[in-house]
């Protein structure tokens, strides 16, 4: 995952509830998965605040695969995915565009 394949993903989900836009209402939290462990984390900046929207710098650093001369996280490994997390469990966009059908 990149900057550029969050982007892509915000289009094509942007008028549905796969947005933190459209969702937020509903108590969805963007979130990350890692679909190897199944281990799930809050988006959040890089000084550990949380974000309302998908951010790549404050994930977990065994999940960073390349960061940029700035330290910005320019890609993650492979098998991490963005969705969110409400109670407790984790959503692809997909599942909380149709949760909230």
């Amino acid at each position: 995952m990149t900057a550029l394949s969050l982007h892509d993903e915000n289009v094509r989900f942007a008028t549905t509830r796969g947005v933190s836009e459209h969702n937020r209402t509903a108590n969805f939290v963007p979130g990350y998965l890692d679909s190897t462990s199944g281990e799930w984390v809050l988006s959040r900046f890089r000084d550990g605040s949380p974000a309302p929207v998908h951010v790549l710098d404050g994930l977990p650093p065994t999940w960073v695969a390349r960061r940029d001369a700035a330290g910005n996280v320019v890609q993650t490994r492979p098998g991490i995915v963005s969705g969110f997390v409400r109670d407790g469990l984790f959503y692809t966009r997909e599942e909380a565009m149709l949760a909230l059908c």
